[in-house]
C-alpha cells in the first residue's frame, strides 16, 4: 500500500478555515473546472502505465506561423495563462499550453519517477502528435525548470526561450537540508486555504491581495477539500523532490537559443527555505541578484527586470509582463 493510502484514514481537514466565496471541493482531474479554451488529451504509455496529458491548442484567427509553448508552475495549471493566450493569439501566435503529468487535468499517477527530462519528453510527445517541429518556449516558476530542460534536450525544436521568475536559479541543496518524499507528503497534507493564501501573500503579492488572485488560489484550496486530495498531495511531494534534487542551474551555459529572462525582483521564492538555518534563509531566493547572475550564465540572453513585482508577473501586472515578451517574440 502506498504512503498516501496509509495516511488517508488518518487524514482530516478542518473546514472552518475555508470561508472564501465560491470555494468548492475539486476532484483530482478538475472535472468541475472550465479552462479558457477546449481541453484535449494525449494518451500515452510512460513508465509502464497509461497516462493522459491535458493541453490547450489555441489557433489564432490570422496565424503568423509561429508557435509558443506555455509551461505552468508548480502551484498552478495551464488555465492561468488565459490572459497571456489571448494576447499571443491576437498577435498571430499559435499557443500550446499543457498540464504536466501530476497537475491540473492530467493524470495523477500512484507511481511515477518524476524528472525534468521525463516532463520535457512528455511535452514533446504533444508537439510530435500535433506535428509541430519548432516552438518558442515560455516557462514560469517550476515551468522555467521544465522549459530549460526542454531547451537543453531539444535544441533543434527550441527557437527561443523565455523564463518568467523561474525557480531553480540556485541549487537549493547548498542552503537547505534534504527532506524525504514522505516528509514532503506529510507537509502537503497540512495545506489548506489559509496556508496557501499566506504563502502567496508573502512571496507573490507583497501582502496585498486583490480579487483577481482568488481564482488561482481557489483551484489549489479546492483540492484540499476533496477526498482525492491524498493522491494530489502525494504527486506534489514527488515533484517537490524533483525540484530540490535536480538543479538545472549548472547547465545554463549550454542553452543555445536566444533567451529572455522576465524577473520580478521582489520575488523571494526558494524551495526548502523554511528548513534552512535562520541565518541562511535571507540569502535564498534573491531574484534581484539571481536574475543578473542567470543572464550572465546563459549565452545570448536578455534580462528584463520588473521592479516591485513578485513571483507571478503575468498575473500581478500583466501589462508590464506582456510588453517585453512581445518585443522579444516578434524581433
Amino acid at each position: 500500500m502506498k504512503p498516501y493510502l496509509l495516511l488517508l484514514l488518518a487524514f482530516t481537514l478542518p473546514t472552518n478555515c475555508f470561508s472564501q466565496d465560491k470555494l468548492m471541493p475539486l476532484d483530482k482531474d478538475l472535472t468541475q473546472v472550465n479552462y479558457p479554451h477546449e481541453v484535449k488529451f494525449l494518451s500515452f504509455e510512460s513508465q509502464g502505465q497509461q497516462l493522459k496529458m491535458a493541453y490547450m491548442n489555441v489557433v489564432p484567427a490570422k496565424a503568423n506561423g509561429k508557435t509558443i509553448l506555455l509551461l505552468h508552475g508548480k502551484n498552478f495549471n495551464a488555465a492561468y495563462w488565459e490572459e497571456t493566450i489571448a494576447a499571443l493569439t491576437k498577435k498571430g501566435f499559435r499557443v500550446i499550453a499543457p498540464d504536466q503529468i501530476g497537475f491540473g487535468k492530467s493524470t495523477k499517477p500512484e507511481h511515477y519517477q518524476y524528472s525534468f527530462n521525463q516532463l520535457a519528453e512528455n511535452t514533446k510527445a504533444i508537439l510530435d502528435d500535433l506535428k509541430i517541429n519548432k516552438v518558442m518556449v515560455l516557462g514560469h516558476s517550476m515551468g522555467g525548470m521544465v522549459a530549460s530542460r526542454f531547451a537543453l534536450s531539444y535544441p533543434e525544436l527550441t527557437e527561443k526561450l523565455i523564463l518568467e521568475n523561474p525557480i531553480g536559479l540556485e541549487d537549493y541543496k547548498l542552503f537547505s537540508p534534504y527532506q524525504t518524499v514522505d516528509a514532503n507528503y506529510k507537509e502537503e497534507l497540512k495545506k489548506n486555504f489559509e496556508s496557501y493564501k499566506s504563502y502567496q501573500l508573502k512571496f507573490y503579492y507583497d501582502n496585498k491581495w486583490l480579487p483577481k488572485y482568488d481564482r488561482w488560489l481557489n483551484l489549489l484550496a479546492g483540492w484540499t477539500l476533496h477526498k482525492d486530495y491524498p493522491i494530489i498531495a502525494w504527486n506534489a511531494a514527488l515533484t517537490s523532490d524533483m525540484v530540490f534534487t535536480q538543479p538545472v542551474v549548472y547547465e545554463f551555459k549550454n542553452i543555445k537559443c536566444p533567451t529572455l529572462l522576465i524577473i520580478g525582483t521582489r520575488d523571494r521564492t526558494a524551495i526548502g527555505k523554511e528548513k534552512a538555518p535562520k541565518d541562511v534563509q535571507p540569502l535564498m531566493g534573491l531574484y534581484n541578484e539571481l536574475g543578473k547572475k542567470t543572464q550572465q550564465a546563459i549565452p545570448n540572453s536578455t534580462l528584463m527586470e520588473l521592479d516591485n513585482i513578485g513571483h507571478l508577473p503575468h498575473v500581478e501586472d500583466f501589462d508590464r509582463f506582456i510588453q517585453p515578451l512581445l518585443v522579444f517574440l516578434e524581433r
